[in-house]
C-alpha cells in the first residue's frame, strides 16, 4: 500500500464496501495499524472540498473524493487496489483538503 492509492474499504454496517483514497504518508504505513483516508462517492455536489474522478482516471464510474469525510480506519480492512490517483489530480487534492479543513484560517 502507498499514499495516493484508491482501494476498497468495508465500512461498518449498514454501510458497504466503497472506495477510499489513502492519505497516510507511505513511509509510515508499515508501522501503523490505522490509515487516514478520504471517502469516494458517486454523489457529486460540485463543492471545493471534492476532487472529481472518472473512468479516464481508472474509476468504475464518475465519482468524487470527498475531503469533508476524512477519517482514520483500520488498515486490516483496506482491500484491493482500484487505481492510483493521477498526478494531475494531486494539486487539486491538496487544495480540496485545505478547503475542507479551512487551513488558510488556522490560527
Amino acid at each position: 500500500m502507498k499514499r495516493g492509492e484508491i482501494r476498497w474499504y468495508t465500512f461498518r454496517k449498514p454501510d458497504k464496501k466503497r472506495p477510499v483514497l489513502l492519505l497516510t504518508r507511505s513511509s509510515i504505513m508499515g508501522y501503523m495499524g490505522e490509515m487516514t483516508v478520504a471517502s469516494v462517492t458517486s454523489t457529486i455536489r460540485d463543492v471545493p472540498s471534492e476532487v472529481f474522478l472518472g473512468i479516464d482516471d481508472g474509476m468504475p464510474r464518475d465519482c468524487v473524493v470527498n475531503f469533508d469525510h476524512i477519517q482514520t480506519v483500520a488498515k486490516r480492512k483496506i482491500g484491493s487496489l482500484i487505481t492510483n490517483l493521477p498526478a494531475s489530480k494531486k494539486p487539486k487534492v491538496t487544495k480540496a483538503i485545505s478547503f475542507a479543513l479551512d487551513l488558510e484560517r488556522l490560527e
